[in-house]
Parts: structure tokens; C-alpha cells; sequence
């Protein structure tokens, strides 16, 4: 054979690759609104990036008539691109070649270029569009899944792994994305589950629908596996792009920064009176964060699920922080099972990619009740102790208003190596609210009093004026400084500059035992 004819088997081989199960399948993937896999890496990516690799991988499947159906790739588009001019990794599972089914050979695949990544100190991207294991390879496919699992797990921490589902995602195949750093779903066309809705009507005979069980609105409020819900595909990609501006390529590097243009001692009058005068009126407090941070941009992580709680990320004078924060508008800013969950999870990955931790604390404690005792509240609670006193990059603090009890101690206070602790004048630090308080404090004497009522209001506010105040923490050195709200934003940039050349380590061992 001649060059010419070698080269032209080469133009014609790649272009049947191209079309991926054909032309009749890309028809109907677009019908029912989705992309196909190059189509969405070229979307996500920026232009003329992508490198493929394994374009003419095959599987080796002889079982079940499987050698008549072989395809060029196979069922998964693997590669390297940019975004933003930074090297990333993507597979995109390619629903048009046996619906997307996870193969052998489509499993080394994608753990070469998770192999890659690593070595290269790249993130991982998995768009996930697939029917799950290919029934007909058996074992080889089960196998195929716990290699890309271990591969998860051994760049959790070394590398940002991000999942798009904008398919299904079922069975064996939802363990990928559960290990990863964020999961991302699309409202109109994804869904995971680990048994679908007709396993679920034969066993526990239970009717639901596919959206019910696993839609991305179910994920995102109820169970908390999803971390960001958006309109269609294209949003997804550009999400993508958005939360991997905040966020180093590995852990040996510091996130990206961005010039800032927002002055660096904006004063904000409007913090000065968003905290009510009435301590049981609640307030927005996604509206202050975003009267502190540049520009007010501020990216909500997991906005549906336990909102008592919020996490996301920021800039301060253009570089990225992660901040946490109670919100009173829900639960009161308590700490429940699911916050807790919530906001450990979020402190370990930024403690993992080196981004330091802005917290505001306004909680006047742990959740009380059965469901949350039963639930296991003590485990949980603990899980964001550990989190907080685990981490090791800069941590501030500012207490809006109150900090109450064990949820004081816990929310990255003095006492589990918080950094900086600011106090507003409107902060309230105790053991617990002033009217419980002087009820069991005072019950004995308020009983032997001409009018128990009135003695128990002077006591209370005895009580506030000695505890529910910041004055009395700040006395003893356990708060850093009160400061005017109007000044926050000029006080948490200069702290974190001051704070950049941190270095802070834990006891050497092989790892700790989070209470799971």
C-alpha cells in the first residue's frame, strides 16, 4: 500500500470514528436534546484544544454476538484540552455507541488519562452519559468500574475531579461520580440511581417515577449527592469553566487570582444595620457575604440542600477563598445532621487545594430533637469539629451575631485552631441563650422572690449584659477584635495577606479516622 492510500485509510478510519455509533444515533441523541460526547468537549472546552487519545480503541468482546458490533473509540471520548488556558483531562461517555455501556476497554481508557492527569497535575472532568455496565463482558465490565473507582480515590486530594451527569447514570456507575469533588447535574435530561424505579417496584413495591427516585432536584435537595443544578448542557459547561477559575489545578499549587477591581477598603454601610435588633429576627445571609466579597460575586455550592447552612466560593482582592456560613433564614443558622455533613465535606476539599477559609457564624447551636438525636447529630456534629481542626490553611472567623454552646466551639473557634476570630458589636458568645439560661441558673431563686417573672427578666439581663455580648470573649483573648461591620471586607483582605505565608501541620500518620 502507498503513502496516499496509507494516509487516505487513516482520513477514513478517523472519520468513521467521528460518528460514533452512526449518523441514525446521532439523530436521535439530538431528539431527545442531548449533545453528543465531542459535541459537549467542545462546548466545555476552550477552542481547538481537545487532543483525543484512543480514537480507534475497540472493544475485544466475542461473547453474545458482540464481535458483530465494534466501533471505532468504543463508548467514551478521552482527552486533554484547556480551559481558560489551563490543562485539564475529560472523558465524555458516548451514548451513541451501545448506550454509553462502561466496557473493558472503555475503562482503561478512561483510567489513562486519570493516570495522566495525576502525573501532569491536571483536573479530572467526567461527563457522564451512559446505561451502565455492559452486560454482555460480565466480570471485565464489574472490573472495569473498581479500577476507574480506585483511580477516584488516589486522585481525591492530588487532582480536582468534577462529574457531569447529563445522561443516565445507574447502578455501579453512580460510585465514580460519589467519590468526586462536585457533581453536577442537568435538570432536564440526568438522573442516578443505584436501582431504577422497576427494581424498586419489585422489592419494596414502591411506585416512582425515574425523576422522583433520582432527578437532579432530588439529588440536589434531598439526598445532597448533587452539588450544582442547571437548565440544560450548555450551562453545565459553563459552570464548569466558572468553578475551575476558583480552584488550583492540584494540591501543590494556590488557586488562580484575578486582577480586582473592586477597592480593597470598600466601606459597606449596609452591614452595619443588616444584623436586626431583635435577636430572633432572622436575616439574608448570602446578601452580606456578598457586601464583603469582590464585586459581590459569590458561587453557591449545594444551594438546594441544607440551606441552614451556606458554602461556596469567592475572591478576596482577587484571590479565591472558600467561605462558610450559618443562615438564619433557615432553621435559625442551626447546625443539623445535613449542615454538618454539608460544610465538613466542603472545608476538606478547600483545605485540600490550599484555598483559605472565610467563615460567618451566627448559630445559636445544634438542632435539637429525636429525629436528630437518633440520626446520629453527635457523629455528624463532630464530623465538622474534625474538618475544621483538621485543616490547615488560613481559617477567619467573623461572629455576626451568636455563637452559643458546642456549635461556638465548633464553628472554626479559637480552640480548634481557627486563625482570626472577629466579633461584630452585635455578637452574643455563651454557653446558651440568655432566657434558658437564667431559667436554670435562677430557677431556685426566682421561685423564693415576691414576683418570679420580674426577677427573672432583671437576671436575664444581667446575663446579657456580662455574656451575650463579645466583650467578655475579647477579655480573655479568645476573640481577636471587634470590628465596625462596615470595615469587614478591608479587615478579612488584609488578614488574608497577612495570613498567605501560613504554615501549619498535622502529627505525622497514615491518616485520621474521621468519625464517618
Amino acid at each position: 500500500m502507498d503513502r496516499e492510500k496509507k494516509i487516505a485509510k487513516l482520513k477514513s478510519k478517523r472519520a468513521e470514528a467521528l460518528l460514533g455509533g452512526g449518523e441514525k444515533r446521532i439523530v436521535k441523541q439530538h431528539k431527545k436534546g442531548k449533545l453528543t460526547a465531542r459535541e459537549r468537549i467542545n462546548l466545555l472546552l476552550d477552542e481547538d484544544s481537545f487532543e483525543e487519545f484512543d480514537m480507534f480503541k475497540e472493544h475485544h468482546c466475542t461473547d453474545l454476538g458482540m464481535e458483530k458490533k465494534k466501533f471505532l473509540g468504543d463508548g467514551v471520548v478521552v482527552g486533554s484540552g484547556t480551559i481558560n488556558e489551563r490543562v485539564v483531562y475529560v472523558y465524555a461517555q458516548d451514548f451513541t455507541i451501545i448506550g454509553g455501556s462502561l466496557s473493558k476497554s472503555v475503562s482503561e481508557k478512561i483510567c489513562k488519562i486519570m493516570d495522566m492527569a495525576m502525573k501532569m497535575g491536571a483536573p479530572i472532568i467526567g461527563l457522564n452519559d451512559s446505561g451502565g455496565a455492559r452486560i454482555q463482558e460480565g466480570v471485565d465490565s464489574l472490573a472495569g468500574y473498581a479500577d476507574i473507582f480506585l483511580k477516584n480515590v488516589m486522585a481525591s486530594g492530588v487532582v480536582p475531579q468534577i462529574s457531569a451527569i447529563v445522561g443516565p447514570c445507574a447502578g455501579g456507575a453512580v460510585y465514580s461520580p460519589a467519590i468526586t469533588d462536585f457533581i453536577i447535574m442537568d435538570k432536564k435530561n440526568s438522573y442516578m440511581f443505584v436501582t431504577g424505579p422497576k427494581v424498586v417496584k419489585t422489592v419494596t413495591n414502591e411506585d416512582v417515577t425515574t425523576r422522583e427516585l433520582g432527578g437532579a432536584m432530588t439529588h440536589a435537595q434531598k439526598s445532597g449527592v448533587s452539588h450544582f443544578v442547571t437548565a440544560n448542557e450548555e450551562n453545565t459547561f459553563k459552570l464548569i469553566r466558572k468553578l475551575l477559575s476558583y480552584i488550583p489545578s492540584n494540591n501543590y499549587e494556590d488557586p488562580p487570582v484575578e486582577s480586582c477591581s473592586d477597592p480593597l477598603d470598600r466601606y459597606s454601610e449596609k452591614l452595619n444595620t443588616i444584623v436586626p435588633d431583635d435577636p430572633s429576627k432572622p436575616y439574608d445571609m448570602v446578601e452580606l457575604i456578598k457586601l464583603v466579597v469582590d464585586n459581590g460575586e459569590f458561587l453557591e455550592v449545594a444551594r438546594h440542600f441544607a440551606p441552614n447552612i451556606v458554602v461556596g466560593f469567592a475572591r478576596m482582592n482577587g484571590h479565591s477563598v472558600g467561605v462558610v456560613a450559618n443562615q438564619p433564614k433557615y432553621l435559625a443558622g442551626t447546625l443539623d445532621i445535613h449542615a454538618s455533613q454539608k460544610a465538613a465535606r466542603f472545608i476538606r476539599f478547600c483545605d485540600s487545594f490550599n484555598i483559605p477559609l472565610v467563615n460567618f457564624e451566627d448559630v445559636p447551636g445544634f438542632l435539637p430533637g429525636l429525629k436528630q438525636e437518633h440520626g446520629g447529630i453527635i457523629k455528624e456534629g463532630a464530623k465538622l469539629l474534625y474538618a475544621y481542626a483538621e485543616a490547615t490553611v488560613p481559617k477567619i472567623t467573623v461572629i455576626t451575631r451568636k455563637a452559643y454552646g458546642g456549635a461556638y466551639c465548633v464553628f472554626n473557634s479559637r480552640h480548634v485552631r481557627g486563625d482570626l476570630v472577629y466579633a461584630w458589636p452585635t455578637a452574643e458568645i455563651a454557653v446558651m441563650g440568655p432566657k434558658g439560661a437564667v431559667k436554670i441558673i435562677f430557677s431556685k431563686e426566682a421561685k423564693k422572690a415576691d414576683d418570679p417573672q420580674k426577677y427573672l427578666e432583671e437576671a436575664e439581663q444581667e446575663y446579657i449584659e456580662k455574656f451575650a455580648s463579645p466583650y467578655q470573649a475579647a477579655s480573655k483573648g479568645y476573640i481577636d477584635d471587634i470590628i465596625e461591620p462596615a470595615t469587614t471586607r478591608a479587615r478579612l483582605i488584609r488578614s488574608l495577606e497577612m495570613l498567605a505565608t501560613k504554615k501549619d501541620t498535622n502529627p505525622p500518620k497514615k491518616h485520621g479516622n474521621i468519625p464517618l
